[in-house]
């Protein structure tokens, strides 16, 4: 495994249909956004989950995690806490969950100004989303304000 600030982390924004992903490295601190993963009821098809992993071999998952915007937990929070514990079950990988309030909505407002029609369900901004969520997470480490 790669040492802390030089780790490569595959990031997840938990949804119910789909789950954003995006891949960065804390060295550079960016991340890009990859395509979302189809999910039922929030599970994923594992099988592509793996060749995520297997393509990007990440030393770190982040997950983010959907709080209420009062801090408090929500059954998303349970189920996004889930998902990370099953991606450390399945392929022994730490995984660190991130306060992701206003990801989703700063990635639509993004959107929104690179001219998308607001389809959000076709377009998708789940991983921009999780693009979002990885930077934030980048920030924190660095000792810097995460995004606005």
């Amino acid at each position: 495994m790669a040492e802390a600030g030089q780790r490569l982390v595959l990031a997840f924004d938990f949804g119910v249909r789909r789950i954003g992903v995006a891949v960065g490295n804390e060295m550079v601190g960016r991340a890009t956004a990859l395509e979302p993963l189809p999910a039922r009821d929030g599970i994923p098809d594992w099988s592509l989950v793996t060749r995520l992993v297997d393509e990007w071999r990440p030393d770190l998952f982040v997950v983010g995690l959907p709080l209420n915007m009062d801090g408090s937990e929500s059954e998303m929070s349970t189920r996004a806490r889930k998902f990370g514990k099953r991606l450390y079950g399945r392929y022994g990988k730490p995984c660190e969950m991130i306060d992701e309030r206003g990801s989703t909505r700063e990635a639509k407002a993004i959107a929104r100004e690179a001219g998308h029609r607001g389809n959000y369900r076709e377009e998708g901004v789940d991983g921009l989303a999780a693009q979002l969520i990885l930077e934030s997470f980048f920030a924190l480490r660095e000792g810097l304000s995460p995004r606005p």
